[in-house]
């Protein structure tokens, strides 16, 4: 009886070692690597090469000039989304990053973006394709609110992202491609003109007021005022409302005192350049080309 029971533990301890073997119990980084091996193979991705670290990239356009440092200033648009399909961020427009190379991760950019730019894709000029996984993006707890089944405010515990980066290396000539754009997939080149000055405009109703407008000029006017992506961001269309020329962008205040008189309706095309800047101002990102469409109702000296 004995014998028989120490027979059937040991063809059981047996059958569980043998069972383990066939086990595959990977870690974070081995089930990252499958997940992007896999993403790679069922999107049809070519050319994508492994750091070290375990992020795929691929360089589109090569970068030029000296390697960004973390203390270098860092200009750049990009687009990204989950593995899972569930998080989108498409727009180019919106997705502007303007800061300290060195603060990518502290301003919840994911840690393996700023290891890549500074490591491999450290030129300005570069576009390239960038697939980190989850444990150098937000790891397990992932980021963002809400249910990461219904909405696209959350990006789920370990998930991969795909992320495709462009770093400006002319902020005024990216600019104006991306004005040049806009003016032709609107159907703007033949009502819109381009001032020296840097920024386009067009006058649908030329003004007929004799009072210049100057520095010290307030002027009472409706106006929208939207990112190139079509996204008001600020808007004042049912009551005039008193504009001081020096409380408005550079750019406007351009635009106006050569163009601008009452009865006026304008719209004017200004560069990030002549508008904020690299400032956040609001619903607006920083490096933002913006779009203002004023009707002028009134001028005081």
């Amino acid at each position: 009886m004995k014998q028989t029971i120490f027979t059937f533990l040991f063809f059981t301890v047996i059958a569980l070692v043998s069972c383990r073997k066939n086990q595959y119990n990977p870690d974070i980084l081995q089930y990252d690597d499958d997940q992007i091996t896999a993403y790679i193979k069922a999107n049809g991705l070519t050319g994508m090469v492994r750091d070290t670290s375990g992020i795929y990239y691929k360089i589109i356009t090569p970068g030029t000039g000296a390697h960004l440092q973390y203390t270098d200033s860092l200009s750049m648009v990009y687009s990204f989304s989950s593995f899972d399909g569930k998080y989108l961020a498409p727009d180019t427009i919106m997705n502007h990053f303007e800061d300290f190379m060195g603060h990518i991760s502290s301003d919840n950019y994911p840690y393996g973006l700023q290891l890549i730019i500074h490591n491999i894709i450290n030129q300005k000029g570069v576009v390239a394709r960038i697939l980190i996984p989850s444990h150098l993006a937000y790891g397990v707890s992932g980021t963002g609110a809400g249910s990461s089944t219904i909405t696209n405010g959350k990006i789920a515990g370990n998930e991969c992202l795909d992320y495709s980066i462009h770093i400006i290396a002319n902020q005024d000539a990216y600019d104006q491609t991306l004005i040049t754009k806009y003016i032709t997939d609107q159907g703007l080149a033949s009502s819109m003109k381009y001032d020296p000055a840097g920024f386009w405009y067009s006058i649908s109703v030329p003004g007929t007021g004799t009072v210049p407008i100057t520095n010290n000029t307030t002027i009472t006017a409706t106006f929208t005022l939207r990112t190139l992506n079509g996204i008001v961001v600020s808007q004042q269309n049912a009551n005039p409302v008193s504009i001081d020329i020096p409380d408005i962008m550079r750019g406007m205040q351009i635009g106006l005192k050569k163009y601008g008189s009452t009865g006026a309706l304008m719209s004017f095309i200004i560069p990030s350049s002549l508008a904020y800047g690299k400032n956040v101002t609001g619903a607006i990102p920083a490096n933002s080309v913006l779009r203002y469409d004023i009707q002028i109702d009134d001028v005081t000296p």
